[in-house]
């Protein structure tokens, strides 16, 4: 009787001390959102944007690029990683799909390409990213005396860059991330507009293209309607349908 007890205690506290805890479980659903900001763009100016998405059923963080993104992309891309990292842990999701404006789109595509980024991302959608570079960030560096007025970012933007060179060598698209480029004809910033495109397969949809008469410039397509149609379209990836009139 004593040697059954014994046996049973031990089984207990071999069974305690050996339980390895349970990685959290994915939750149900699409794949958790990361807004990944423009330049100079405050958290609070993408709110609306991540709000629209939580309404749509989306689990959403918002990624504030360090310093309002005035420092070294490739540097800002390794933050984006550890970012991306936390989301994933926290939602016990694989895969995240990012939400890209502007310089974010750069700062995604650089972890999704050179960080591990196309095993962990399903999804990039970017709007008005300045993939190839801006002739804008040219004619700043210009007045600023060649150093963009001291923005590291700025010059790593400007059509030609070193930087852009190594981002655009090889192939657009990387592994099975799904690629859409969201872009505007009224854009103030990314000149050529055609700059704000990808190649090899990324699908690029230029607002105007469907919508004649959408007003929208660089600074307001993550607010607009029609623009957002568009970017719930891609993270189901479904074809680009815009609604012309949503507000």
């Amino acid at each position: 009787m004593i040697r059954r007890i014994g046996i049973s205690l031990l089984s207990v506290i071999s069974t305690t001390l050996f339980v390895i805890p349970a990685a959290p479980a994915a939750a149900a659903g699409p794949d958790p959102v990361i807004i990944v900001n423009g330049t100079f763009g405050p958290a609070f100016f993408y709110e609306p944007l991540a709000a629209r998405l939580r309404h749509d059923g989306y689990r959403v963080s918002i990624f504030e690029l360090p310093n309002l993104g005035t420092g070294d992309i490739a540097a800002t891309a390794r933050a984006l990683d550890a970012f991306a990292d936390r989301v994933r842990a926290q939602t016990g999701a694989a895969r995240v799909d990012l939400v890209a404006h502007s310089q974010g789109g750069l700062v995604a595509r650089q972890y999704v390409k050179f960080l591990g980024g196309s095993s962990e991302v399903d999804s990039l959608v970017s709007m008005a990213a300045p993939h190839y570079g801006t002739v804008i960030a040219n004619l700043a560096a210009f007045f600023g005396l060649g150093n963009c007025l001291g923005i590291v970012a700025c010059n790593q933007m400007a059509a030609g860059s070193a930087f852009l060179n190594n981002l655009n060598a090889g192939d657009d698209t990387i592994g099975a991330v799904r690629y859409t480029n969201l872009y505007t004809v009224l854009d103030e910033l990314v000149r050529p507009i055609d700059n704000a495109t990808l190649r090899d397969g990324a699908t690029n949809v230029l607002i105007q293209s469907r919508c004649p008469l959408r007003v929208v410039d660089h600074i307001g397509l993550p607010l607009d309607g029609t623009t957002y149609t568009g970017i719930t379209d891609a993270l189901r990836g479904a074809p680009i349908t815009l609604n012309c009139f949503a507000i």
